[in-house]
């Protein structure tokens, strides 16, 4: 029997809580197996326990479907994924990067966005097995990340 592909989503340093919203469910309809939120990206949840129904608005349910946790540190957090087995793609732009649609997939993977301005930290990248970019025709010199989640997810995934 063919074990199925075990894919994961680290959504790092997000302020929007729509964006997180907006993400989570991209990950339902692309087949994220889990949602790891990290740094200061906010959570289904509010430090009282109560649903934020800001995020419930834009995640419409799919926060009930995903698994997800909240973890502090990424880097702890991808060290131990990295020992684990998985393979580590950041989605960023960057020196290092290759167009997203030569993203070659493992058997178990993790994706990274990050922070709506400054993207993924250095620190992490650094962590990454490969760095996949999303190529702008526009002025514009990136997308909303919730918007360049989805168009990687969906077309690495090939969903």
């Amino acid at each position: 029997m063919i074990k199925k592909q075990e894919n994961i989503l680290i959504i790092h340093d997000i302020r929007s809580v729509t964006n997180v919203g907006a993400m989570f469910r991209t990950a339902d309809a692309s087949g994220i197996n889990k949602i790891y939120l990290t740094g200061f990206t906010p959570t289904p949840l509010d430090r009282f326990g109560k649903v934020r129904k800001d995020m419930a608005k834009s995640a419409l349910g799919a926060e009930n479907f995903v698994a997800w946790e909240y973890k502090k540190n990424t880097s702890i957090l991808i060290d131990k994924l990295k020992k684990d087995g998985y393979f580590i793609i950041g989605i960023e732009q960057d020196k290092k990067s290759v167009d997203y649609k030569k993203a070659k997939l493992q058997k178990r993977n993790v994706f990274i966005v990050g922070a709506e301005v400054t993207g993924v930290p250095k620190n992490i990248l650094q962590k990454c097995d490969v760095i996949a970019e999303i190529p702008m025709k526009g002025k514009k010199e990136s997308l909303n990340v919730s918007v360049a989640c989805g168009v990687a997810l969906f077309r690495i995934l090939n969903v």
